[in-house]
This record gives C-alpha cells, structure tokens and sequence, in this order.
C-alpha cells in the first residue's frame, strides 16, 4: 500500500472511531439506516478497540427495537455474515462475546432477522460456540439464539446436519453450564424433537437419562421441557421406545413433580408424558400401587381448568382400571360427577368417550354407584343425554353407564331414571338400535314392574 492509501486508511479509522450518537427508538428508519451501515463499516475496516465500540452500539440500538424496526434494517442492510465470523474460535474472547449477543438480539427480535442469520449459515457458529470452553454468558447468548432459531420450523431440520443434537444434549448435563444454559439447551430439544433424525439420535446418543435428570434437578422450565421431549419421543416412538424411556427411570421424577408443582403448564406437561408411558406394563403397575397419583387425577378432574388435563386423566383411569384396588376406585368417587358432566362435552366428542369409559370403571364398586346417585343433578344430565333430539352426544356411553346403574345403584335409582322420563328414551334408542339400549330398557322395565307388583300387594 502506498503512503496516500495509508494516509486515507488511517483518517478513515480516525472518523469512524468517533462514536456516532446511538438513534433513538422513535428515530427514522433513514437514521437508524445510516448508522447501522456505518457500524457494520466499522466492523470491517478496524481493529480490536473499533470493533468493540461498533459491536457495542449495534447492542444498544437493537436492545432499544421494541418495534423490531432496527432488526429488520440489519436484515436488509446489514453484513450478517461478517458478524457471525466474529463467532470463530480463532476471534478475540470479548469479541465473540458481544458478536453473540448481537447475534441473540437479531434471532429473538423478528422473523426477518431471524432468518437473516440462518441464511448465512449462523446455526453452526452457535453451536460450535455453545460446545466451546467460551465463558458462561457467551454460551447463553449463543443457546440463546438457538432456542429461537429452531423454534421455526423451516430452521429446525439443520440442527441434526449440523451435529447439533450431541452438543444440545451435552449442555443439558449437570455441570455442563448454568441452569439457563440448560433451561434453552433443553428448549431447543423440544423444538427439534417431532424430527425423526433428531429422535433417533437423542436416544442413540444417550439422551434419554440426561431429560431423566433434568426432570428431577431442573427449573419449573426445564422441567416442563424435558417432560415435552419424552412425551414426544414416546408418543411417536414404538413400545420399545417407551419401554426405554421407563427403564431410564422417567416414572419416578414424572410423578414427583406431578406431586410437588403448582404450575399448571408443567402439570400438562408431566400427565401427557405420564399418559404416553401408561401403555407399558411396568409403567402400569408402578401407576397402580401409587394411590397417591389417583388422588392427584380426582384432584385434577374436580379442580376442572384445561379439558385437556381432565380428558388425559380420565382415559388413565379407563386404561388402569384393571390393575387398581377396590380401595383406589373408592377414593375416586368424588370425580364421578365431573365425569358426568364431561361426557356433556360436545368438541372434541373424544372428551365424551375418554369420560364414559372411565365413569364405567368406577362404576363397578356399588359405593361409586351410590355416590353418583347421590346428586339429583347427576341423573338428570344422564337423562338428557339419552334424548335422541340431543344429537351432539354419543349414546353408547350414557346407555352404558345407565345399564350400570340399572343394575344397583340403590336409592331407588331406577325408579328415579323412570321418573325423569329414561325408559321413553331407552326405547326410541332401542328401536334405533344403539347398542344396549334394549338391554338397559328390559332392567329398567323389569324392576318397574316388579315395584308396581309390590305396590299393589301392599295396597
């Protein structure tokens, strides 16, 4: 370089390195223009000092975006991919530091900006940056900005091309960082987890046991993270799958926090992990001898809230029923009339299935029965869902429970269902063949005729 380019190169230093005032929130786009094309300049032409300071006010103008108007000019305008090779391991630490977080700031604010860094190929620095000895806070901002980026769908595919599933579950083991890198490593899992490549290698790269941990020593947030993961791998996985998630021993902190927590999200989370694994025969039998946990369902299903949450507990009752104690049911009672109104539930008409099958259940032991029919309301609701006119309710599981009644329900239960206008019902069902309704109308039928015998020979 001769002396007239060093000359012009050293004044062009000399200017950019007086630092522009930073344009406020409220300033034109042309302002904010301006001054990000000069700082991503001085992000080009400077040394160590003039980086840090260009890094620095691109910090402050992107941290003050609510309107994410600075993002988007970055976006458009900005020289991206000069700023993820600050990312390099090769990079001054305090550079690669703020580069990170102004990386992290460009992937949470907007979709554009957003997808401007995974276009120029900004998931793989991260990511080498996460599983890096980089200093604590540069590894949150950098997981940081993964949890963002894969929480787009069309960005989540490149985590497994890039190797991304070992170093996520690496950040997730105790020891491995701070709890909020464990909290976004384990949130970017679960943005990733419906893939089948990411799957199959979380489970061949032992990531099983490590969610396992998490359920047990995590925030609330990793908690319920790491519940989502299992509850996806099993639910799209085969019984193999599930029977390997059992064995890592997800039951017991599952439970535990079922028990423990407040949080109704993270309720969610845990009852759809549970529910998913209720299918394996080990996992059914540590479920039934825990009457702690059908305690937890009657207290979910009365407390009411998320359909979802009550509909999950209901088709558990259903499918553990077989395996829990007289005495488990027993404790159950009190859920039986949130049941009947659950079968009420017109969308999603699953609700009224998951209801009816698990009312049956409990109707097997006469004390259930009786606590049933102890509300008056109870059996009207039953009634009215006999009617034919109310056609949004599916009449196999009003019939069944009704026949179950018939039965035994005591307190002149049957009498009292004929009164409220049952058997009317039972028989326009029956001529419409709907299955058992002509069985339950001939018990119905039945006992009224004999309490009309009875009567007359009393009289």
């Amino acid at each position: 370089m001769g002396r007239l380019g060093e000359i012009t190169l050293h004044g062009e230093n000399r200017r950019a390195m007086k630092r522009k005032e930073v344009p406020a929130a409220a300033a034109s786009r042309s302002d904010k223009s301006l001054f990000i094309r000069d700082a991503f300049a001085r992000l080009q032409i400077g040394g160590l000092d003039l980086k840090l300071k260009a890094l620095a006010s691109l910090l402050e103008l992107l941290g003050n975006d609510p309107a994410a108007e600075a993002a988007n000019i970055v976006a458009a305008d900005g020289d991206v991919a000069a700023l993820l090779r600050m990312l390099d391991a090769s990079a001054h630490s305090a550079l690669r530091d703020r580069a990170a977080a102004v990386v992290a700031l460009l992937a949470t604010a907007c979709s554009a900006s957003r997808k401007a860094v995974f276009d120029e190929g900004g998931l793989g620095p991260l990511l080498r940056v996460l599983d890096s000895a980089s200093a604590p806070a540069t590894r949150e901002r950098a997981v940081v900005a993964i949890e963002a980026m894969t929480a787009d769908a069309g960005s989540a595919w490149a985590v497994s091309a890039y190797g991304g599933v070992s170093i996520l579950i690496n950040a997730c083991r105790p020891g491995s960082g701070s709890l909020a890198v464990q909290a976004l490593a384990v949130a970017a899992i679960k943005n990733v987890v419906s893939i089948d490549d990411v799957r199959s290698a979380l489970v061949e790269e032992g990531g099983l046991p490590v969610l396992v941990d998490l359920l047990a020593s995590g925030t609330t947030d990793t908690q319920k993270n790491a519940a989502l993961c299992l509850w996806s791998i099993a639910s799209m996985g085969d019984l193999e799958t599930q029977q390997q998630i059992v064995q890592d021993g997800a039951l017991p902190p599952l439970l535990q926090a079922l028990h423990i927590t407040t949080d109704l999200d993270l309720q969610n989370s845990v009852l759809r992990a549970i529910h998913v694994l209720a299918v394996v025969p080990s996992a059914a039998r540590i479920l039934c001898s825990s009457p702690l946990f059908f305690a937890q369902l009657t207290d979910l299903m009365r407390r009411g809230g998320s359909i979802l949450l009550q509909q999950m507990a209901a088709d558990m009752i259903a499918d553990l029923a077989p395996g829990m104690s007289d005495d488990t049911k027993r404790c159950m009672a009190p859920c039986v009339g949130t049941l009947v109104k659950m079968m009420e539930v017109a969308k999603p008409a699953s609700v009224q299935e998951s209801a009816g099958r698990a009312l049956l259940a409990l109707m097997t032991l006469k004390s259930n029965r009786k606590e049933l029919v102890r509300d008056e309301k109870n059996l009207t609701r039953l009634v009215q869902m006999l009617n034919p006119r109310n056609e949004e309710i599916d009449k196999k599981h009003p019939v069944s429970v009704l026949l179950a009644l018939a039965m035994g329900g005591g307190n002149g239960t049957r009498r009292r269902l004929a009164d409220a206008g049952a058997c009317q019902h039972l028989q326009k069902l029956a001529d419409a063949e709907v299955p058992c309704a002509k069985k339950a109308l001939q018990r119905m039928s039945s006992s009224r005729f004999k309490s009309l015998l009875s009567r007359g020979w009393n009289n």
